[in-house]
């Protein structure tokens, strides 16, 4: 069966100048222009840093976004994941022609309507139902086609007393409502919602992800969708792809986007399989201790899996510049959505930790391991001293809890029950 692609994104590049506007030189638009009337190649497209927001970097040159390529089917909603200044708004600006690439080339086919920031494309001193009129102008919709769809607009947007007022009073929130409002009901065949949902209210957030749930699945219109809230692009998305630096190092189902998404802190270890991982060295920011691996078994045995119910032992290896007499060593599990379901430390238990100057070892006991429903989780790494100097892993561990025939009916468990027996729980270093 041919596909039906509506949007292709072709070897998008995009290249910025740090601290400057443009090319920020006279002398770099004539040696441009130069090269290009010899037929020969942008020469600033040879350099540049990759685009990692944490780095300093050599070059004034940094790659936004480089060599991007994916393509988009006809109904399909596509999440776009990424950590901050991974490239994510970049990208939809470009697929919005806001902002032209540097290299490559974008192909689709129809209406793009676009929710990029707070107010884009609103007229601050025009009233709301001003806007929704020049909203629909600039997304080539007649007069004729806003009137049939402006009271469902209003009436969707929870503006209707204000409507009438200039937008420069509304709150952020009231912006986002109209505007969303305007770019869902006007029925473009892409529809480009950056993080602005997050303005939003509770109530707004839920009406507008089921309104985009209804533009793809009855409306057969595409949908690209950037959000930090996992859960919404869970709920909402059916593909994804994860930008890092600029670049897309994952595409596929939007379950497995969110875990290589979550694997970003996460260092992969050769010997993973066998529970045992190979950790970043992180320290705490005086940098007088850190963890730098961990063994996870599972009734005694190294493994990456745990069944429900089973002995759980998680073994942490640090190191210290010296001695302290109040530590903690703690756990967080969460599961693939990032919801916590179980924190304790050892002063949870009453427990008093010390840790020598060196390497050491800690241990984490659970010898009923809470009864939690299939699947893969994660877990975050604490470690410190008393006060505020503490190491923290967060998505340290990745490992995948299996359901058991705990009770001995012949059944095994397929959902959580939670039970945790807390006099079987233990924590101390070795």
């Amino acid at each position: 069966m041919k596909k039906d692609i509506i949007l292709k994104a072709e070897n998008i590049s995009k290249q910025y100048r740090l601290g400057q506007v443009g090319t920020g030189t006279l002398s770099h638009d004539i040696n441009r222009w130069w090269h290009l009337i010899r037929g020969k190649e942008n020469p600033y497209l040879k350099i540049g840093d990759t685009n990692d927001r944490s780095t300093k970097g050599t070059s004034d040159y940094v790659w936004a976004l480089r060599d991007i390529n994916f393509e988009v089917e006809r109904g399909e909603v596509l999440g776009i994941i990424g950590k901050n200044g991974a490239g994510k708004s970049t990208l939809l600006k470009i697929l919005s022609k806001v902002t032209a690439p540097t290299t490559g080339s974008i192909k689709s086919r129809g209406r793009i309507a676009s929710l990029l920031e707070v107010g884009t494309g609103f007229n601050g001193e025009m009233t709301g139902r001003e806007n929704i009129f020049l909203n629909g102008a600039i997304l080539g919709m007649t007069k004729k086609e806003i009137l049939s769809k402006l009271d469902e607009i209003i009436e969707f947007s929870g503006c209707e007393r204000y409507i009438d007022t200039p937008v420069k009073r509304y709150s952020s929130g009231m912006t986002v409502r109209l505007a969303f409002a305007v770019a869902a009901f006007l029925e473009p065949e892409i529809l480009v919602v950056d993080e602005v949902l997050a303005v939003g209210d509770a109530e707004f957030q839920k009406k507008a992800i089921g309104k985009m749930q209804d533009i793809s699945r009855e409306g057969g219109r595409t949908v690209l969708f950037v959000s930090h809230n996992m859960a919404a692009v869970k709920s909402l998305c059916t593909k994804g792809i994860v930008l890092e630096h600029g670049r897309v190092v994952f595409k596929g189902d939007v379950e497995d986007c969110i875990s290589r998404y979550y694997m970003s802190d996460y260092k992969e270890s050769k010997n993973e399989f066998l529970g045992i991982y190979e950790l970043k060295n992180h320290r705490d920011k005086e940098n007088l201790f850190g963890i730098y691996k961990a063994e996870l078994f599972c009734d005694n045995q190294l493994s990456d899996t745990i069944y429900a119910g089973s002995m759980f032992k998680l073994r942490l290896y640090f190191d210290s510049c010296r001695d302290f007499y109040e530590g903690e060593i703690g756990i967080v599990i969460k599961d693939s959505d990032q919801i916590s379901y179980l924190g304790l430390n050892n002063k949870h238990l009453g427990t008093n930790i010390i840790v020598k100057e060196g390497k050491g070892i800690g241990e984490i006991l659970i010898e009923d391991f809470p009864l939690f429903a299939n699947g893969d989780y994660w877990i975050n790494l604490y470690f410190g001293d008393k006060g505020p100097n503490y190491e923290g892993l967060e998505n340290a561990i990745k490992f995948k809890i299996i359901g058991e025939d705990v009770f001995g009916s012949g059944r095994k468990l397929d959902t959580a029950w939670n039970r945790i027996v807390h006099k079987k729980i233990s924590i101390k270093t070795i």
